[in-house]
Parts: C-alpha cells; sequence; structure tokens
C-alpha cells in the first residue's frame, strides 16, 4: 500500500457522503458522524488488540485493515485526508519517541 493507495480509499469514501445511508455503510457512519464513526473505531481497535495478543498474523492484518479504514472515515469526516496524517509522520521522523511526547507536555 502506498500514499496513492491511501488517497484513492479517502477519495472513494469521500464520495459517499453523497450515497444514500440504508445502501452504503460508509454514508450511514459519516452521516452519524462523529458518534458512529467513533464507536466503530473504539470496536476495531479492541479487536485489534485482542488480535495481538493472541490472534494469528491474518488476524491482525484483517482488524487493522478495519481500524484503518473507520479512521480514513474519520478524516474524511472531518475533511481531512492521509496526506494530513502523513505529513505529521514526516514531521515527527527523525524524533525520539521519548522527546517527541515529553514536547507534547
Amino acid at each position: 500500500m502506498s500514499e496513492k493507495t491511501l488517497e484513492l480509499l479517502a477519495d472513494a469514501l469521500a464520495e459517499r457522503v453523497q450515497a444514500d445511508p440504508s445502501v452504503s455503510y460508509t454514508a450511514a457512519l459519516l452521516a452519524g458522524a462523529p458518534d458512529s464513526i467513533l464507536r466503530k473505531i473504539a470496536e476495531e481497535a479492541g479487536e485489534t488488540i485482542i488480535a495481538g495478543k493472541g490472534g494469528s498474523d491474518a488476524e491482525v492484518v484483517h482488524e487493522i485493515a478495519d481500524l484503518w479504514y473507520h479512521t480514513l472515515v474519520l478524516l474524511v469526516a472531518r475533511g481531512l485526508s492521509p496526506a494530513d496524517v502523513l505529513a505529521e509522520l514526516d514531521r515527527r521522523s527523525g524524533t525520539s519517541g521519548h522527546a517527541e511526547k515529553a514536547a507534547r507536555g
């Protein structure tokens, strides 16, 4: 997966804003934003934790894909894109995780 893949997926999700929530899962999430999206992120994060603790590699990948999908829906709902997240990761590149966390206060 590349930055381009994430952008294409985010673009496809953004198109779902106009879709009928009764036929589009993404449109239903967006219609209930932010709570519907945040509930799903919490659920998928929990499932990722469970898979990471004792699941197979395939289960971990599956749950992370679900988690990424729902976080992309949140970005779309907020008018953000994967490029915004990648820019933040670029900003942090080369900085110790401990130093970065300390700088946030």
